[in-house]
């Protein structure tokens, strides 16, 4: 039976090209939603590579607008959906981080809010879909309609990176795995941990990440290129059209440009100089790797948790006596210009706080920790691969590794690491997860996908480019034997979700 499948093309198009393999193998209706900027819409008001049964382009939807924001509306879509739409919208870091080109009011943020939500909310209703294709949400109208549909009852399968590089994860949840049940695993087959910790290392998204997307993109040449092709070829109708470009002119974001060259340079002057880099360390101590920020890790998976500094200050405060926290800045922090200066000299005043600098290796600090701290991220697996025990903030998908415990309330954590440094770790669980897990990822590896997009697609990094009907065609041609997999994995999706309904 022919099912409804609404899909969120967002501005890297892997779900475009999604669409194509999939319409091309399976006979379900297919609907899209796309938030794509003013130049390269022309080639998706006009390709033909889709056929679509409805495309709707999200900008056109929400407008400028002078009069008060409906509130009595929003308070009615709150309660039918159960969202709780301020937490989406404070964390939202075009509304938290870049007032230097324009700063929202609470009147414009509600009214952005009020027409998203009708649109959505009409959307959805007109359509009615079965399932919804999109990434892990970045952005609060990605997680808005993410929660809708999860409120609706609609079937989400949302990509996302992994813990394993060279792949993705195709699930509903960031916070739990689909499959849940594996084969007890015979002794012979469990990894020691040396087996576990060179797959680790093999197949490491960190490293896979700096290597596709941040080194790349920090090049000095491509930041220059890319300040050029945008004030050049500046589009004055996003300006209009986006608020995510509002207040952006040519003057301001040339100047931006500028200062942020420069300041980024001071800041890494002030790294080099600051930061640890020795790694022989003589103390006991807890491992806090810092979170990229802005990152949906902490905007959207730890809402309430973004702020990392008194995050540092309660786990400080929590240690045993004897102990110190070394905290590590993120070394994908370059891509957001790395943190000030003053914030680096807040987490090292604080006394029983060491700071280390974002090139020392992750396995030397996990080898000598004790326990590993983290708001949200891949750290408390790869600690688990270290036969470190690790304490989270919110629940993950790999929360049911015994050696993960979730953090109810700082009051309780100074007694949880007297806990937690007397918990073994055996590799036999790490095993039985890793196994669980690889049964749960799709073998689309997404970074290298999307370096293959940007490369393609995006001149010096500008995603407001053109986009040829003959490049395109040869892009989908030169890949599809990548996409049909993509394509048919979504599919194993479905009917894994169709058999969950018929067995119910």
């Amino acid at each position: 039976m022919s099912k409804k499948i609404l899909l969120f093309l967002t501005n890297d198009y892997t779900h475009y090209c999604l669409s194509y393999a999939f319409q091309k193998k399976y006979d379900h209706k297919l609907y899209a939603i796309s938030e794509v900027t003013s130049t390269p819409r022309k080639f998706f008001e006009n390709q033909e590579f889709v056929r679509y049964e409805k495309l709707s382009f999200f900008h056109d939807h929400i407008k400028k607008k002078n009069t008060p924001p409906d509130m009595e509306y929003l308070k009615k879509f709150e309660d039918k959906y159960g969202i709780n739409l301020w937490k989406l919208v404070q964390n939202e870091r075009i509304f938290l981080y870049y007032k230097n080109f324009h700063k929202f009011s609470n009147d414009e943020i509600l009214n952005i809010l009020e027409q998203e939500c009708r649109f959505l909310e009409d959307t959805l209703e007109e359509i009615k879909p079965d399932y919804f294709f999109t990434k892990m949400p970045s952005l609060h109208h990605q997680e808005l309609i993410f929660q809708m549909c999860k409120s609706m009852g609609i079937k989400v399968i949302a990509m996302n990176f992994t813990l394993l590089a060279q792949k993705c994860m195709l699930s509903q949840d960031n916070s739990e795995l689909d499959f849940h049940t594996i084969q007890n695993i015979p002794d012979e087959k469990i990894m020691s941990f040396d087996e576990i910790q060179n797959e680790l290392k093999t197949s490491s998204l960190v490293k896979q990440l700096d290597t596709k997307l941040v080194i790349p993109q920090n090049s000095l040449l491509n930041k220059i290129n890319s300040m050029f092709e945008y004030v050049l070829k500046f589009e004055s109708n996003n300006t209009k059209t986006h608020y995510t470009y509002y207040g952006r002119s040519k003057k301001k974001v040339l100047f931006y440009y500028i200062i942020d060259f420069l300041r980024n340079k001071k800041r890494k002057k002030f790294i080099e100089k600051n930061l640890i880099k020795d790694s022989k360390f003589s103390e006991p101590f807890v491992y806090f790797p810092l979170h990229m920020e802005m990152e949906r890790t902490t905007l959207i998976g730890a809402p309430y948790f973004i702020n990392q500094i008194e995050i540092i200050r309660s786990v400080a405060k929590s240690l045993p006596i004897d102990f110190k926290l070394y905290v590590k800045e993120h070394p994908g922090q370059i891509l957001r210009g790395w943190h000030s200066e003053k914030e680096y000299e807040e987490i090292m005043n604080i006394p029983n706080v060491r700071l280390f600098h974002p090139d020392i290796p992750n396995d030397v600090l996990y080898k000598n920790c004790s326990v590993v701290f983290t708001i949200a991220g891949t750290a408390g697996f790869e600690a688990a691969c270290y036969e470190k025990p690790s304490v989270t903030m919110v629940r993950l998908n790999y929360s049911d590794l015994p050696s993960v415990t979730l953090l109810d309330n700082f009051s309780e954590l100074h007694d949880l690491f007297k806990i937690k440094l007397k918990e073994k770790v055996f590799a036999k669980d790490v095993s039985k997860f890793l196994n669980l897990f690889k049964a749960n990822v799709s073998n689309f590896d997404w970074a290298n996908f999307s370096k293959k997009l940007s490369e393609e697609f995006f001149v010096n990094n500008t995603q407001d480019a053109h986009i040829s009907n003959d490049k395109m065609g040869s892009f989908l041609k030169e890949n599809y034997h990548i996409l049909e997999d993509f394509a048919d994995e979504h599919f194993k999706k479905i009917q894994f979700f169709e058999k969950g309904k018929n067995s119910n």
